[in-house]
């Protein structure tokens, strides 16, 4: 997601935005307000990413006549909008206003939902879904800049913590929460329950958000790059998705094939030439960024293939009722929640590496556990929940350092759009593993049948898993150092250094990473930003101010 660039709003400006301060009613409970009310779009945005999972076999059931495969656009529809749009999103509420675009966000997002609960047939529940993936795209940039702007500099990242754990708890609680909304109503509750959440954060927010904009004269987003590159998406899932009911060497699919290479072709040369672009190519000079995203997009496409094939097997072969299978699933996301915090400092403490290695094999050896150990029979104690637990694990330690990872080799003032082009990447990721997930399910007759596809779906998932690590841990961890021209010492050799070319602020600077490894006398000293510094690996001295610190490399 992005992390836009915001100053900090004074407290007589919150005030002022929601009447004088009576009694009882200070600066610092209204700012608590105004959290809730930004988290409150952040736990709808990230709680639709889990609820419909448990949503899909009702479904099925509802829409008997309509494949597995037009289903699936339920899920994948939505992301495919929601990862596109992040970034356009960010910079739109940079450039208009944040408040403003929030509000938009969480109508449309409203809408959305309300159709979604009332439509009648598979084609208007994935229009829905389309337009709550905008609503969403709109929220989280525009609630985090709101959220940043209300509370001082000291603060933010305590802040900006607790935002990002509402939204693990949505994903964690998603399970759970959705197979009691559908148990007790229906599917349509799914998406019902985003009304009276949106309908709280409208009219709390009308009185405690006050109104900010990036101060910098940004330029017109590259709103024709959201439209090439959600097409081409969107064509290349079609393609991925029917191949198997159309018949992959037909015209149909060929020709699904062939948009989403030219409309990719297309949305490359705009990003390569726009001023604001949906992906900024220049960021993928630094390799350790496109190494860390393209992970990214390979643990996503594992992760999401297995929170749908996971209830599609319990309720299919299992024959869980929806209740008992999103409990059943519930322990994963609530091991992620908990985990990911520690993650992150297990990474700055003792390096990407190591942390993404433990990570994997964790991931992996619950997937391949799902893959061979899960049989006919019901055996969820001794069976399903060691492998949940185990899998839960992986995934908390592996996305949130593949995150950091991802961002760790850029300039501080390009984290906030690394960070929603990596975002994207899950995403989109998640998408692609869908629709393999449809293809390799299939429609079996039989619960042998059924089994058997689900195994290949835990082996194939490992497989994913195993070569995102691959990529992952190659590259990603092997900066040791942050610097730029200015701040490489007369007495610092530059050709010992790696080079790298990027942009601030529209100008061209060089980039330089001391590789692991590298050697420099006593003499020579490296001026090092603590911002970046929290990526470093074991050895590497730890800063001694608070923004910069003077460092010797040891011999």
């Amino acid at each position: 997601m992005q992390f836009p660039e915001v100053r900090c709003m004074r407290e007589s400006s919150l005030v002022a935005a929601t009447g004088s301060a009576g009694p009882g009613l200070e600066v610092k409970a209204r700012s608590s307000v105004l959290f809730v009310v930004t988290a409150l779009g952040a736990f709808m945005a990230s709680l639709d990413l889990s609820i419909v999972n448990v949503a899909f076999p009702a479904l099925e059931r509802s829409f008997p006549h309509d494949s597995r495969a037009a289903l699936a656009w339920v899920i994948t529809g939505y992301s495919i909008v929601f990862g596109s749009l992040l970034v356009t999103a960010g910079r739109s509420a940079d450039r208009i206003g944040r408040k403003r675009v929030f509000f938009a966000g969480l109508a449309v997002f409203s809408l959305g939902s309300a159709l979604c609960g009332l439509a009648p047939s598979v084609s208007l529940l994935v229009a829905g879904r389309l337009i709550q993936g905008c609503g969403a795209a709109a929220m989280l940039p525009a609630s985090l800049g709101l959220l940043l702007g209300a509370f001082p500099t000291e603060r933010r990242s305590q802040v900006v913590a607790m935002w990002g754990g509402v939204g693990a708890l949505a994903v964690a609680t998603g399970p759970s929460l959705g197979a009691l909304l559908i148990s007790a109503g229906g599917w349509r509750w799914a998406f019902y329950v985003n009304l009276p959440i949106g309908a709280i954060a409208w009219l709390v927010g009308r009185r405690v958000l006050a109104e900010s904009r990036s101060d910098e004269v940004r330029a017109r987003p590259d709103y024709l790059g959201v439209v090439l590159v959600s097409a081409s998406l969107a064509a290349l899932v079609l393609a991925i998705s029917e191949g198997p009911s159309w018949g992959w060497s037909s015209a149909t699919v060929a020709t699904a094939f062939v948009v989403a290479v030219v409309l990719g072709a297309a949305f490359l040369y705009r990003s390569a030439h726009h001023a604001a672009p949906v992906l900024d190519l220049t960021l993928f000079s630094a390799r350790s960024f496109s190494v860390a995203n393209a992970a990214t997009l390979l643990y996503a496409m594992g992760f999401f293939a297995m929170l749908l094939g996971n209830i599609l097997f319990l309720t299919s072969v299992w024959h869980y009722t929806i209740l008992r299978a999103g409990l059943a699933v519930t322990p994963g996301p609530l091991v992620v929640a908990v985990v990911s915090g520690p993650a992150g400092r297990m990474a700055s403490r003792f390096g990407f590496r190591r942390v993404l290695l433990i990570g994997t094999a964790c991931f992996a050896g619950g997937l391949v556990w799902y893959g061979t150990g899960i049989g006919l029979h019901p055996a969820y104690v001794t069976r399903w929940l060691p492998a949940t637990l185990i899998t839960g694990l992986g995934i908390g330690l592996t996305f949130p350092v593949l995150s950091a990872a991802a961002v760790s080799s850029l300039h501080p003032e390009r984290f906030a759009v690394g960070s929603a082009v990596n975002q994207t990447a899950r995403q989109v990721g998640g998408a692609f593993g869908v629709a393999l997930l449809v293809v390799i399910l299939g429609a079996p007759h039989s619960a042998v049948a059924a089994l058997d596809n689900f195994r290949q779906v835990g082996q194939g998932a490992a497989s994913e898993v195993v070569n995102a690590e691959q990529l992952g841990a190659q590259r990603a961890v092997n900066i040791k150092y942050y610097l730029t021209t200015d701040e490489i010492g007369p007495k610092l050799d530059p050709t010992r250094l790696e080079p790298r070319k990027g942009g601030v602020k529209g100008k061209a600077a060089h980039f330089y990473f001391v590789p692991q490894g590298a050697t420099f006398t006593q003499e020579e000293s490296v001026t090092v930003d603590e911002s970046v510094v929290q990526g470093r690996s074991r050895t590497a001295p730890a800063p001694k101010k608070a923004k910069k610190a003077t460092t010797t490399p040891q011999n």
